[in-house]
């Protein structure tokens, strides 16, 4: 763990500082918006579960309380000596980021209550003092979304098989998958689809198959 304390004090500029901002900054792409008119042609709408921690699904306009993010979120945080499970807000923190020198020259998030060192609540490998209870509360609203509908598809997008989070959580609810992957697309049951091509590209393709079938 002291090295995970490493890269989220010493190199902070990249993997907190710079990336909370640039997620900030950007823009949710087409894909999203996609998605969304897929979703709102469905009787139960949808639920995400996504394995980034960009916060590009809420800023896209998909529901809040319909998002799982396993591997937490850049835009919360925690102790990093995890004395207490609360998880807060990273609003209030505004980094400033000397890129030449590949710094963060503003103040370190702390704890707002005892002042302690702050890191964001994203799960990285072999992270023990992950605090979990907001994804936690996530999975239990999907679970209960998931006992509302009678026929639900998996839609995967891009999800790789070196951490297959994403792959392994929607092959186990064994219900039909459209898995859009252009170096891993195999499936392995008749009831599945596998496309061999962009996430933006099949999503075109399954959002025009609906248009038409109407």
């Amino acid at each position: 763990m002291e090295w995970q304390y490493h890269v989220l004090v010493h190199l902070d500029p990249f993997f907190y500082g710079h990336r909370l901002q640039l997620y900030r900054d950007t823009v949710p792409h087409e894909g999203f918006s996609i998605l969304r008119a897929i979703a709102e042609r469905m009787d139960k709408g949808s639920f995400i579960f996504t394995s980034n921690v960009d916060g590009q699904f809420q800023k896209a306009g998909f529901n809040s309380e319909r998002i799982v993010e396993c591997h937490g979120s850049i835009h919360h945080l925690q102790r990093v000596e995890v004395c207490t499970y609360e998880i807060w807000s990273a609003d209030d923190v505004v980094p400033v980021i000397d890129t030449a020198n590949c710094q963060m020259i503003s103040e370190l998030p702390h704890c707002p209550h005892c002042g302690q060192l702050a890191r964001p609540n994203i799960l990285m490998f072999n992270d023990t003092d992950w605090v979990p209870d907001r994804t936690d509360l996530q999975e239990d609203r999907l679970k209960s979304w998931l006992g509302t509908v009678k026929h639900p598809v998996v839609i995967e997008m891009g999800a790789g098989t070196n951490i297959p989070s994403v792959r392994r959580r929607g092959e186990a609810l064994k219900v039909p998958l459209v898995r859009i992957n252009p170096g891993a697309p195999d499936v392995g049951r008749a009831t599945d689809i596998g496309l061999a091509m962009g996430a933006l590209h099949g999503l075109r393709l399954i959002h025009a198959a609906l248009i038409a079938g109407e």
